[in-house]
């Protein structure tokens, strides 16, 4: 003889059944699980930010120096200074080579804490979702 099911077990049954179509449905919602860290991800993004004003500041102070450089170049009045148009232009060319180098450099070392950061968190999430679930229990 088969035992109809209980009051309790079927509402256990339509639970699981919910809960699996909500799986479903919300796995396209997402795109990226939100990691543990992500106050250290912020951190690195507000870096990035930062690397990329201080570069164009750089590129900024360096056409301001060509410009005045030129500029003391095409004065014919004041020919005793135009040794200074001369330093303004190697200042200048000097310049943008320490922005390009410190900001390459700089987004070479963020790469790779980015990468540290990500790494575990993200293929953790990625690999297994139902077995982060079942530790979150």
């Amino acid at each position: 003889m088969i035992k109809k099911p209980t009051v309790i077990s079927r509402f256990f049954l339509f639970l699981y059944a919910m809960k699996k179509s909500a799986i479903r449905l919300f796995r396209f919602l997402r795109t990226k699980p939100v990691p543990v860290n992500t106050r250290e991800i912020l951190a690195l993004e507000r870096t990035k930010l930062a690397n990329e004003r201080t570069l164009l500041a750089y590129i900024r102070a360096s056409l301001y120096l060509l410009l005045g450089g030129l500029a003391l170049l095409q004065l014919s009045e004041f020919e005793r200074i135009q040794w200074l148009g001369y330093v303004a232009l190697v200042i200048c060319v000097v310049f943008l080579a320490v922005g390009i180098f410190r900001f390459v450099l700089l987004s070479r070392k963020l790469y790779k804490w980015n990468r540290i950061l990500f790494a575990d968190t993200i293929t953790r999430v990625v690999e297994n979702p139902e077995e982060n679930d079942n530790q979150k229990k």
